[in-house]
């Protein structure tokens, strides 16, 4: 059998990266990928455990989260992400990644076209039908946490030797992923612990405001960092820039609006539009949410106070709050008539200007007391109108070029389900 050439200390080193990352989403991406190098996968999908309501009863289900395949990537246009199906499986004997997470044990299959008649589970093969790539070799690994939480599964696919050959996972394979899979459970709960901390500010924000919610800030920070990385390889950032930019990025974009903690339940509860002076009133949330982020301590604080800020800022100077003061609210720069000017272009940050996008479109495409969802084609005509005035208008071509992505995150955080 082939050998692979194994780095030990790229695995250690891989170890320490992994604690670094702050959101699960980002972290669940760079798990799946990192498995994969660590044996040499050409494919692979992780899955998350879920609980869900079905008929009156509660039931665990994997739900996928990200898939990456190189041999379908490599045919893509470059900057472009592979789009895949978002789907959920039992927990149970039936399927391979189900079996894994009911057993939480390690299943290694030299070839899924002949698994044997007495497994438990079977491999269907409609997926491979449908994308036209033949699955092989597959290695589902469970990521348990100490106390023995099943977290989730990693399913890498097709193991290939330095020629390109697709070979079977060998035992090698079993010990280094079963490391590996162990680390990437200890960061993943940390980052679940993160995420825990943010949406708990989230819902002291929703029990103010019931459009606050957890699936919504999910929503527009996954639109924000897929708008981010289009933007990044437009402008030649490097990869490891970028990475610890989105990471960054998308905790504190979910908080764009946790000002509104200080807004009046007469306001923010009322069940129609604000009038002329209501709506004064709560454009302060901006200043409010910056000003929790006063003192920085780290490049999260700082993100999280320019988007607060300055989300509602408008590429033609006419959004809100302008030129202030992020603490105190004392107007900066002012007009003839002493009120603040509003920023205009890239006098907004880079940050307040994707997540304004993000949380228009999210907002659009949302139920509201005074408002059903948008359809999809008149949200879009909306974005495209609104370029140039509301939005900057290379980040509304860049959503337009990432649409699928759009759209696949929506399938990820439907409104109904609680996150």
């Amino acid at each position: 059998m082939e050998e692979k050439n194994v780095d030990f200390r790229s695995i250690i080193r891989l170890d320490l990266e992994l604690n670094q990352i702050q959101d699960v989403d980002l972290l669940l991406e760079r798990i799946l990928l990192e498995a994969r190098k660590v044996v040499h996968a050409d494919a692979g999908s992780i899955y998350v455990k879920e609980k869900i309501q079905d008929q009156g009863k509660e039931i665990e289900r994997l739900v996928i989260k990200y898939a990456q395949n190189d041999t379908t990537q490599k045919e893509l246009p470059p900057g472009q992400k592979m789009i895949y199906s978002v789907f959920s499986v039992p927990v149970n004997e039936k399927t391979i990644s189900g079996y894994c997470a009911l057993t939480k044990t390690l299943v290694n299959i030299p070839d899924a076209y002949t698994i044997p008649k007495d497994a438990p589970y079977s491999f269907g093969i409609s997926y491979d039908k449908i994308s036209g790539y033949k699955t092989t070799s597959v290695l589902a690994i469970p990521l348990v946490t100490a106390d023995g939480n099943l977290l989730g599964v990693i399913q890498v696919i097709n193991s290939k030797d330095k020629d390109g050959n697709t070979i079977p996972f060998s035992a090698e394979d079993e010990f280094l992923i079963t490391h590996f899979a162990a680390n990437a459970t200890v960061a993943l709960q940390k980052a679940y612990m993160t995420r825990a901390m943010i949406l708990r500010m989230i819902r002291m924000a929703e029990l103010r405001d019931p459009k606050e919610t957890g699936t919504h800030v999910n929503r527009v920070a996954g639109y924000a960092v897929e708008i981010y990385d289009r933007w990044a390889f437009h402008h030649g950032i490097s990869d490891d820039e970028r990475e610890k930019f989105r990471d960054v990025f998308k905790v504190a974009a979910m908080l764009h609006d946790v000002g509104k903690v200080a807004i009046s339940d007469v306001i923010l509860k009322k069940p129609g539009r604000l009038t002329p002076e209501e709506y004064l009133v709560m454009q302060h949330h901006s200043v409010y949410g910056a000003g929790l982020f006063d003192d920085p301590q780290s490049s999260m604080d700082t993100f999280s106070c320019d988007i607060a800020l300055t989300h509602h800022e408008n590429w033609d100077g006419s959004g809100y709050p302008g030129w202030v003061d992020p603490v105190t609210g004392t107007p900066l720069k002012t007009d003839a008539k002493g009120k603040p000017l509003g920023r205009r272009g890239e006098e907004i940050p880079l940050t307040g200007r994707i997540v304004a996008l993000a949380d228009v479109f999210d907002a659009l495409c949302s139920k509201r007391v005074y408002k059903e969802p948008w359809p999809p084609e008149r949200a879009f005509a909306e974005i495209r109108r609104l370029s140039g005035t509301k939005f900057d208008p290379e980040l509304v071509d860049i959503f337009f070029e990432i649409l699928p992505n759009i759209k696949q995150i929506q399938s990820l955080y439907p409104e109904n389900v609680q996150v």
